[in-house]
């Protein structure tokens, strides 16, 4: 079992920036892939970022790609998302995401554990 925990979201101008972190329960994190989606309002629930359990491979969404970076702490059990150069349409809820592969996953389908999410506003 794995619980996961978000936070550092909030309201941001555009071209702001924001680090949201996912801190997990358990002993088993570091052999999980992990992943951060994003949902908006009436919109279906995307990957934006994804990374393997050792870090060494990350994927990223066309949408994100130069502007967010994922990355990981085993040793914490914790997994970051920073976020750059922020847009309006970057405004969702952002949810971490566990899946009991050593790589990254693509579908929301294959992962196992969910955290509750943390709102990221961008506005000016």
């Amino acid at each position: 079992q794995v619980q996961l925990v978000e936070s550092g979201g909030g309201l941001v101008q555009p071209g702001g920036s924001l680090r949201l972190s996912c801190a997990a329960s358990g002993r088993t994190f570091s052999s999980y892939a992990m992943g951060w989606f994003r949902q908006a309002p009436g919109k279906e629930r995307d990957l934006v970022a994804g990374i393997s359990w050792s870090g060494v491979t990350t994927y990223y969404a066309d949408s994100v790609k130069g502007r967010f970076t994922i990355s990981r702490d085993n040793a914490k059990n914790t997994v970051y998302l920073q976020m750059n150069s922020l847009k309006p349409e970057d405004t969702a809820v952002y949810l971490c995401a566990a899946a009991r592969y050593s790589n990254i996953r693509f579908s929301r389908n294959e992962y196992d554990y969910w955290g509750q999410g943390t709102q990221v506003t961008v506005s000016s």
